[in-house]
């Protein structure tokens, strides 16, 4: 029952955020696009990886064919890349408004982001599937079958590039940009309280940018926190006890981030509380 309310969540909170961004041409907007990927992924979690992955969990003693494997796997590695580079592209975007705000305003346009989304998943995609496929777990499935879970064979090069590229790297910029953000926000705060002459629209963009940066923080932040244990436990699971059962609780926390990146949304972004409201009484599909 606890399964299918979460991924019922997850499906359906991901898909209100794709319906409201793609519906309402007020939130087209470079960040909005990003936070419309990420929604995308996680969607596309609760569709496809979590009813396999808790299937797996619930009845660890069934036994999986090779097309099921390789739905997993494929989905499970490639949307988990996806996620995380999202996460740090929203980042750097919210570092470059914040920092050099009439740049980001020139340069960071909406089909700009759209490109880099765009690339980001034609990235991701050949990334993982080269993963796979030059570790024989596309080509040779039936050696990597067991009975309750689908396993991936990856050599010890692979697996040292693999954990540098999707989550050393992008996990080390998300943290780096956050605290510079926080250090730039925190100067925007002194310039507005010292500076008391300033114009009001640019206290009000400055305060709007800063809301947005602590908005998108509290994203990042728990992002992180549900994404850490899982590579903590597989990179040293050599040294852990009961390495399948860690793995199996921080594979949970991971994907449990598609559910709740929607909640966070409806707690601290007004424009979805709104979209939301239009979208239940169906008042989306009025012309004004």
């Amino acid at each position: 029952m606890s399964v299918a309310v979460i991924v019922s969540l997850t499906v359906c909170g991901n898909l209100l955020v794709i319906i409201s961004i793609c519906h309402f041409k007020q939130l087209h907007t470079p960040t909005n696009f990003l936070l419309l990927s990420l929604a995308m992924a996680d969607f596309l979690v609760g569709v496809i990886v979590m009813p396999l992955y808790f299937t797996m969990l619930i009845e660890p003693h069934s036994c999986f064919g090779i097309l099921y494997c390789t739905i997993f796997n494929v989905a499970a590695f490639y949307l988990t890349c996806i996620s995380i580079y999202n996460v740090a592209l929203i980042a750097v975007d919210r570092y470059i408004a914040l920092s050099n705000p009439f740049h980001y305003s020139m340069k960071m346009t909406v089909n700009v982001t759209l490109r880099i989304i765009a690339i980001l998943w034609l990235y991701s995609l050949i990334y993982n599937m080269m993963l796979l496929y030059f570790n024989g777990n596309i080509i040779d499935m039936k050696g990597n079958i067991t009975c309750g879970e689908c396993i991936v064979i990856v050599n010890n090069v692979w697996a040292i590039v693999d954990y540098i590229i999707v989550f050393l790297f992008p996990c080390s910029m998300i943290i780096i940009i956050y605290l510079n953000i926080f250090v730039i926000a925190r100067k925007h705060a002194n310039k507005i309280r010292s500076v008391r002459k300033c114009p009001k629209i640019k206290k009000v963009s400055m305060a709007s940018e800063r809301k947005a940066a602590k908005s998108l923080g509290v994203l990042v932040a728990v992002f992180l926190v549900c994404l850490l244990p899982y590579y903590i436990s597989a990179f040293l699971g050599v040294y852990i006890r009961n390495r399948s059962v860690h793995l199996a609780i921080s594979g949970t926390l991971m994907y449990l981030n598609s559910s709740i990146n929607p909640i966070i949304y409806a707690l601290f972004y007004p424009w979805f509380k709104r979209s939301v409201k239009l979208i239940i009484t169906l008042k989306i599909f009025k012309r004004d």
